[in-house]
């Protein structure tokens, strides 16, 4: 069983922000608290949820997770735990941003059963972080990772943006060598996209500032992969790497098609062939889990051909690849002839150049297939 909860509180927007959140000066963390365990334990009971003997991964995302209080995170872990054990290897994950961590924070984080913490850094230059809106600092964010250290956090993964804005004049390979320099068991590396309603898609509309081309998105994504592999890191998953043994199990298991189970506004589940979410907006599922009503927004229902696209694309898109068979030989042979795709044994994997075209083939593929 795998369980994401969407902790959708922030203290501001990021200029790129796309994520259900809500800006709050004061966190509910008791309120959130009360209604999240309450949605928890109506879907526990219910199959598949109530014949999983254990829970295998818990994902505390948002939203800043690090803003809720440590009492209030203690008791959803508690009372989580008590409706299903988690297993004795169960990853616990919380994101949290570096001006959140103190000593006693992450000391709390660690009692409660937190073995896992993925650091929004994003990137280490000043100029960066304020036009980002970020709070924190480079200093912020290396004496965070010293405080986990210390609080006893063995696995860490910190999360940078690429293809910044031109203007920015950012040091992408500075940024990889300062993330390295701090020795983490993971890096996610996400290209900065643009949504039209979020502070930076009006800038974009307004002409004020102009994303990254094509080339540089390129360069920037295939310097990233050279950079860590050759410091030992395995490229998994287009947009993660990890130290062998530390890849991101709660995330594995979406790429997998494992059914998981989400709580909190915004949050998705799926189990084989079914699909639903939660209301996205706090005051929407709020208001929903007060009146006793259900919080799901939609579903939808995936049928044979969807499943099959579905578990194409998610296979592409990591280092386990996809079956032989699932490709036609023609479109194996012009992968492999254009350096997209290489062929293990019975496994069809794309390289990173291949990566960064996976939407284009996904595409490429489902129509030679279908």
């Amino acid at each position: 069983m795998h369980l994401y909860l969407h902790v959708p509180f922030c203290a501001r927007r990021c200029t790129y922000c796309d994520f259900a959140i809500a800006v709050r000066r004061e966190v509910p963390s008791e309120v959130y608290t009360d209604l999240v365990l309450a949605e928890w334990r109506r879907w526990v009971a219910e199959p598949p949820w109530s014949e999983a003997p254990q829970l295998s991964t818990l994902y505390l995302g948002g939203g800043t997770p690090s803003l809720l209080a440590g009492d209030a995170l203690r008791r959803i872990i508690d009372s989580i735990a008590a409706e299903r054990p988690l297993a004795r290897e169960a990853e616990v994950t919380l994101e949290a941003n570096p001006e959140d961590v103190t000593l006693a924070a992450a000391r709390v984080w660690k009692e409660a059963g937190v073995n896992r913490v993925s650091l929004g850094v994003q990137s280490f230059a000043p100029a960066v972080l304020a036009w980002m809106h970020r709070s924190h600092d480079a200093t912020r964010a290396r004496g965070a990772v010293q405080l986990l250290r210390e609080a006893g956090v063995d696995n860490i993964s910190l999360d940078l943006i690429f293809a910044l804005p031109e203007a920015l004049e950012r040091d992408w390979e500075r940024d990889l060598d300062l993330a390295l320099e701090l020795e983490p068991e993971h890096l996610s590396l996400y290209g900065l996209t643009v949504e039209s309603h979020t502070p930076l898609g009006r800038q974009v509309a307004r002409g004020e500032t102009q994303v990254a081309s094509e080339e540089r998105y390129a360069a920037e994504f295939l310097a990233a992969h050279q950079r860590l592999v050759a410091a030992g890191f395995r490229h998994y998953e287009v947009s993660n790497y990890a130290r062998p043994g530390r890849e991101a199990v709660h995330n594995a298991a979406y790429w997998q098609r494992a059914p998981f189970l989400g709580l909190g506004p915004s949050a998705h589940s799926a189990t084989e062939g079914v699909r639903w979410w939660n209301f996205r907006e706090w005051s929407a599922w709020r208001d929903a889990m007060l009146s006793g009503a259900s919080a799901v927004a939609h579903e939808e229902r995936l049928g044979a051909e969807e499943v099959r696209l579905e578990r194409l694309y998610l296979g592409l898109r990591t280092d386990y690849g996809v079956g032989r068979g699932e490709l036609p030989q023609v479109t194996l042979h012009d992968w492999r002839r254009a350096g997209w795709a290489e062929l293990t044994g019975d496994r069809v994997r794309l390289t990173a150049e291949g990566w960064l075209r996976l939407d284009a083939l996904a595409v490429d593929a489902a129509s030679r297939t279908g």
